[in-house]
């Protein structure tokens, strides 16, 4: 799914190709999947005629400025959402297919196609809005930032990343989840998708499967600054992974399933660096000894983390706070296996015969009964 970082490039490239110019015409297809909440039809009516000022992002989300008192579309890409400017190679999410060399248009998979106009060179450009498989969505509102969905958001880590104090108070609220949970949750954090959270994890040295109740002050002030470092790092290389520092997890974390040998990455002292013709998923620690970047579900998610690097810890859990409103800790005690004494079992046996011993009992009464004798 595109994440912040790629959401961002769209937004730049509608910004390099559109701002300032005016639509003259809107081609959609009808989808009454993607389009929520307006027609394909009205989609092209409100747009058509006005001129696009700005495009802005927020989280994952991305909204044009028009001039005028008319809506304003906001759009989400979902799993497969992109932008194409005609006469330019589509961007895709990480791996172009091996046939976009001549790419045909109107685009397979397309929306809608806005036709721009420059109002001095007259200059014409089209740009389609594609989703192959249905779940991005497409809006009009009149305030985006202040209407759902975007109101509805965490706060953005490029646009209002919350000092270290107000971000340490909102991981508290949420104690009871893990901390992968915690940052693919939108409401948190908007724009961390599933591979920004695991590559924040792993420059933090956290497991995603980590409470966030456990996390202490150093914790939370690594996954502050983390955060940040790998969402800014991301945005100022136009999300083009290629330029991914060589160190990050991205660069490794794909080759889960594949037999093939490729890059690893090699631990030395407390840097990683690049390593070749070793399996993916295999580190070298300084030993020389084989380390292992695994996969788990966390937060209904494959989560990737590096096992040698980031520990799940077993630390005291908050019981709760006092009157005072203190936390105070405790360790969870270890419960022991309950048995019962081999004397109460056999005694039981002897008070409460098993199935068997009743039913031999009742067969002897019966023989002994017809026969007209008693139970010696």
């Amino acid at each position: 799914m595109p994440e912040l970082p790629e959401v961002e490039r769209a937004t730049r490239l509608l910004n390099e190709f559109g701002a300032g110019k005016m639509i003259v015409k809107v081609d959609t297809i009808e989808d009454t999947i993607v389009y929520a909440g307006v027609t394909h039809t009205d989609f092209a009516e409100v747009l058509t005629g006005r001129k696009l000022i700005q495009t802005h992002r927020y989280g994952k989300l991305f909204y044009m400025k028009l001039d005028g008192d008319g809506k304003q579309p906001v759009m989400h890409f979902g799993m497969t959402g992109m932008l194409h400017v005609k006469g330019q190679l589509p961007i895709h999410y990480r791996e172009a297919p091996s046939n976009v060399t001549n790419p045909e248009w109107p685009p397979r998979w397309m929306k809608f196609i806005l036709h721009l106009a420059d109002p001095e060179s007259g200059q014409t450009t089209e740009i389609a809005f594609r989703d192959a498989r249905r779940l991005g969505r497409i809006r009009l509102c009149v305030s985006p930032l202040s209407e759902p969905p975007i109101s509805e958001l965490g706060f953005d880590p490029i646009l209002s990343m919350p000092s270290l104090t107000e971000f340490s108070n909102i991981v508290g609220k949420r104690k009871g989840i893990t901390v992968k949970a915690l940052l693919l949750d939108q409401s948190f954090s908007a724009g961390i998708g599933n591979w920004i959270a695991d590559e924040v994890l792993y420059h933090a040295r956290i497991h995603p499967e980590q409470r966030c109740n456990t996390l202490s002050e150093d914790h939370l002030q690594i996954l502050h600054e983390k955060i940040q470092y790998v969402c800014q790092t991301a945005i100022s290389v136009n999300a083009d992974d290629s330029r991914f520092p060589g160190h990050w997890l991205f660069k490794h974390r794909w080759a889960k399933g594949k037999k093939s040998k490729d890059s690893v990455l090699q631990l030395v002292s407390t840097r990683i660096f690049r390593a070749f013709r070793t399996p993916s998923n295999v580190l070298m620690e300084p030993s020389g000894e084989p380390a292992t970047i695994k996969w788990i579900t966390v937060g209904g998610r494959t989560s990737a983390y590096v096992l040698e690097l980031q520990k799940l810890p077993s630390l005291p859990v908050l019981k709760g706070r006092d009157d005072e409103g203190e936390n105070h800790e405790e360790t969870q005690p270890e419960v022991p296996e309950v048995r019962s004494p081999p004397s109460m079992k056999r005694k039981r046996l002897v008070q409460e015969p098993t199935p068997t011993r009743r039913s031999s009992r009742r067969s002897v009464r019966r023989l002994s009964a017809s026969a007209g004798g008693q139970i010696e």
